[in-house]
């Protein structure tokens, strides 16, 4: 079964057989990070979308261990004039890799990398990924929006992992609604507590959706759930 890790933030290790997907890898400058950035040996690396705390250390590790970042078209292009390997898709595209099978969705948000100068790096994306079994959504920095309910109303998920810290995300009272839409079996919370903007308290979004049919898993980082 795969093995869902919470690194901290709004990054997570998947493993499953010999296979090792990370998302959203912002390991360096992440107060809350339980693994260090050279202690990452990945095959893939998914990215929703090119803010700091997103992208994070993709690019570095990609060229350390041969790994393929995967990631919005836009995104992609600017990883790959970067030197990594990538996979470049878009919005609503599917692909079977070795793994399992990787879909684009929506999200509400921006992407750039910003530095001295701000590059766009197109539209910013959530995540289904199938794996051992299993379908696993993370959603990306975003707000609630209506198409959850379509998601939610496909093939089920067995896990998603939802934003609730607020200002630039979703925060605990859309976070919620988003559940009631997905359905997932289970929820992680995540994208909160990592600076004092986004504190929240997991245990009060966990309170939102007692009665639903989804059980709320708090990980602390370094922590991990087996699907």
């Amino acid at each position: 079964m795969p093995k869902v890790k919470f690194i901290g933030h709004a990054a997570f290790l998947i493993t499953h057989n010999n296979y090792r997907i990370v998302i959203d890898p912002f390991i360096t400058g992440n107060p809350k990070a339980a693994m260090k950035m050279e202690d990452i040996s990945v095959q893939y690396i998914l990215v929703t979308h090119g803010h700091g705390d997103h992208l994070g250390d993709a690019i570095p590790i990609a060229k350390r261990t041969d790994a393929t970042i995967i990631a919005p078209f836009e995104l992609a292009m600017y990883c790959q004039r970067q030197g990594a390997k990538v996979h470049p898709m878009h919005i609503g595209g599917s692909f079977k890799f070795d793994f399992g099978m990787v879909k684009l969705t929506p999200a509400l948000h921006g992407s750039a990398v910003v530095g001295d100068t701000i590059e766009y790096t197109g539209n910013p994306c959530g995540f289904l990924i199938e794996i051992g079994g299993k379908r696993i959504y993370h959603p990306g920095d975003t707000g609630l929006f209506g198409d959850m309910e379509l998601l939610g109303r496909s093939k089920k998920i067995d896990l998603a992992m939802i934003p609730i810290g607020d200002n630039f995300t979703m925060g605990i009272d859309d976070a919620a609604e988003a559940v009631r839409m997905l359905k997932p079996a289970f929820v992680i919370p995540m994208h909160y507590d990592t600076f004092d903007i986004i504190k929240a308290d997991p245990e009060r979004f966990s309170e939102k959706i007692a009665g639903t049919e989804t059980k709320c898993i708090i990980l602390k980082p370094g922590e991990e759930l087996e699907l």
